[in-house]
């Protein structure tokens, strides 16, 4: 059995449905890391040390969960690590996208990838509609945990 649960994503920034997927995974294999991707297709609104000091600030202290950057493929991430890939899905079109990517990495990697449905009441929260929140100087409680978002505010407040 696999040790350890990678969840990759951009996490730009991470919102609370990211956080309760990170302690999900821990839950059910003893150990989580948050994956932090970069994609060099994507624009991101907090850059890659940001959006690593953001995250980490949800799990400060926490002894089985961990946050890290990954610059390379997933697949040769999870294979060095013996972990297994876990991945969310809000809706059906989530589910569907996730599938894809699952059946990919499978045929061509060997990884392998659980999918979560989230939490029905954390569904409706994207990292999109957190950065319009941002945007429009909103509060982000309780859509980004409580930590993350004093980061944010400090980051906002020294640009």
């Amino acid at each position: 059995m696999k040790k350890i649960a990678v969840v990759p994503g951009s996490f730009d920034p991470i919102t609370s449905g990211h956080e309760d997927l990170v302690r999900r995974a821990a839950s059910l294999f003893g150990k989580a890391q948050l994956l932090i991707m970069t994609n060099g297709a994507k624009n991101s609104f907090f850059d890659v040390s940001e959006r690593l000091e953001i995250a980490s600030a949800a799990f400060e202290g926490e002894k089985n969960i961990s946050v890290n950057v990954c610059k390379g493929l997933l697949c040769d991430y999870a294979r060095l690590k013996d972990a297994v890939i876990i991945k969310g899905a809000r809706n059906g079109t989530d589910f569907d996208y996730e599938f894809e990517l699952y059946e990919i990495n499978r045929t061509l990697e060997d990884c392998e990838t659980v999918i979560l449905p989230a939490k029905k009441e954390l569904q409706f929260i994207s990292s999109t509609f957190v950065r319009e929140l941002i945007r429009f100087g909103r509060p982000l409680e309780p859509y980004v945990p409580a930590a993350s978002a004093r980061v944010i505010a400090k980051i906002l407040a020294e640009k």
